[in-house]
């Protein structure tokens, strides 16, 4: 089974060069004239945008604009524009260079940054320059457009105002392409889809392969090196179900301490029980939450314009700074949690680290292991990997039909007699012995109800190589006992009696992630021939105890 991403297979993707052509808005809608334009950038390419005004309102008013490289002409990305600027604001969806109808070469997110192009700056800038602006510009987006909107805080344009950010991101090797050292290459594929030349996306995607580490490639498109330029008032919203929850929470975190004046202190942070992206409802994946859980973001966002580009005296500033809902037990009544508390800061510093060991057994327990075998043996091969469907983060599922494939293990708690409460980040301390010189680790928490649904929580990858920093890669020594540390993800969680808490191990989970064909070689546009199969050891002995640090609180 060939499961790699080929150059061949990107470049026979249909729509590759189509969505261009296609790229057209449908009708008009009520309240708002809507135009397009193309914006001049300083190296003379041309950017798409589509423009939204007020249509009974004479203006000028503050602007507001996304950058991103999906289409921009869906009915919902179109009606929520119009929303927006009937309330008073002119709205501007930009297309990333070589996307689309934008004119130049697709580059991914370097043409928004801190370099010699800035199409970011030049954009707001440009806007903030037209006779139906007031000179004030705010941004909005999601996933690719709140990165953008994180590139372009660093550069400063000086007629941007504030910004609000949904499932955001800062580092795209650690939070896009290279999570946790691995691939994902339906991400990969998936960005051709927008471009207007497919050769562009395949020229990109042999650039990073000759950048498999964090060097200074990668370190060029890191804003975690670049907060204290971030100068200006943040709503972030992040999401317990997102695979990219980090870096919400971590925007919020260096922006808020170590930002600029008009940064520190200025920023705000919600955090729901939702997926990434989309509608922040209630009703979750294969989940439903009380109706508490559902937000309207829309209305919040106007009011956080109103008051940031409008000064409109509506108190939102004077909000708490963190708002965050506490997961309970869905459909069980009386469970505890699914509420909503405030805070200073994230996480809330009651948080206790506390260890959770693995056992001989498949056990999950609070104490060292005692007695039983030393190790748990896990079979992978690349060649035919275990299944995990989807481009992004399967969460608010129940997990079953992963956990039972064969090679995937499982570790589960007794059922609990009181509840635990999780706020924080989880992360997990494995001790592995290998036949192969690398593999990568999936590791996923659950929480399974009486029922038996094991309901997807937090999950990660690593790969091994990169155990000692992604800087450099330390291979494994075959036999050889190592340690491996990571971050499993953020989380805020009331496991309800009777429920048991779950840890799933497994060494692939395509077409989710890439398979690691083990051998230690460089990653090439064609998954290797020489991919080998491998057993791999779990430790859990009292000496080389593999475990769980979990944020307990008290």
């Amino acid at each position: 089974m060939k499961t790699g991403f080929s150059l061949a297979l990107l470049l026979a993707f249909p729509f590759c060069g189509t969505a261009v052509a296609e790229d057209k808005p449908g009708a008009s809608l009520p309240g708002v004239i809507e135009s397009h334009e193309m914006i001049p950038m300083r190296d003379g390419v041309k950017l798409s945008v589509y423009l939204f005004l007020p249509k009974d309102d004479k203006g000028p008013w503050p602007a507001v604009f996304e950058q991103r490289y999906a289409s921009l002409t869906a009915e919902g990305t179109r009606k929520a524009a119009a929303e927006l600027a009937r309330a008073g604001y002119a709205v501007a969806l930009v297309n990333f260079r070589g996307t689309h109808l934008s004119e130049g070469t697709w580059v991914g997110y370097r043409a928004l940054q801190w370099g010699e192009l800035r199409d970011g700056y030049d954009v707001c800038e440009w806007l903030a320059t037209r006779p139906w602006c007031t000179g004030k510009v705010g941004t909005m987006g999601g996933s690719q457009g709140g990165f953008a909107q994180n590139y372009l805080a660093v550069t400063q344009p000086p007629h941007l105002v504030c910004q609000y950010m949904t499932d955001t991101g800062l580092s795209l090797f650690h939070e896009g392409y290279r999570m946790g050292g691995v691939t994902r290459p339906q991400r990969f594929l998936g960005l051709g889809a927008d471009c207007a030349k497919p050769e562009d996306n395949v020229a990109l995607l042999k650039e990073w392969l000759q950048h498999p580490h964090y060097d200074d490639y990668w370190r060029a498109e890191d804003c975690t090196l670049h907060f204290k330029e971030m100068n200006v008032p943040c709503f972030t919203v992040g999401s317990w179900f997102d695979f990219m929850n980090q870096g919400s929470i971590a925007s919020f975190q260096g922006r808020q301490s170590e930002g600029g004046p008009m940064s520190r202190d200025h920023q705000q942070l919600i955090i729901g029980p939702w997926l990434h992206g989309g509608a922040k409802s209630n009703r979750i994946a294969e989940m439903v939450y009380p109706e508490n859980a559902a937000w309207d973001m829309a209305t919040h966002k106007i009011r956080w314009f109103d008051h940031y580009l409008k000064g409109a005296d509506n108190g939102i500033e004077k909000e708490s700074p963190v708002l965050y809902y506490v997961m309970g037990a869905a459909g069980e009544a009386g469970a505890p949690g699914n509420v909503w508390r405030t805070a200073t800061t994230f996480p809330p510093p009651e948080a206790v680290a506390t260890p959770l060991y693995l056992q001989p057994g498949g056990g999950l327990e609070g104490h060292l292991p005692s007695g039983g075998p030393a190790s748990t043996s896990l079979h992978s091969d690349p060649r035919q990997p275990m299944t995990i469907e989807g481009r992004s983060f399967p969460g608010a599922k129940d997990a079953r039909s992963f956990e039972a494939q064969k090679d995937v293990l499982t570790f589960t708690s007794a059922p609990l007699t009181a509840p635990v409460e999780w706020t924080g980040r989880a992360s997990v301390e494995l001790q592995i012995s290998s036949t192969a010189r690398d593999t990568d680790f999936i590791v996923r928490i659950s929480d399974v109800y009486p029922d038996g649904r094991s309901i997807l929580l937090v999950s990660y990858p690593w790969r091994a190589r990169y155990r000692e920093g992604f800087d450099h890669e330390a291979l494994l020594t075959p036999g050889e006992i190592h340690s491996l540390a990571f971050p499993l993800g953020w989380m805020s969680q009331i496991f309800n009696v009777g429920h048991r808490i779950r840890v799933t191990i497994s060494n692939t989970g395509a077409p989710l992630y890439e398979p690691n064909p083990q051998t230690g070689e460089p990653a090439t546009m064609e998954f290797p021939e020489n991919a080998v199969a491998a057993t791999h050891q779990i430790h859990h002995s009292a000496e080389h105890a593999s475990r769980l640090i979990v944020p307990v609180m008290k």
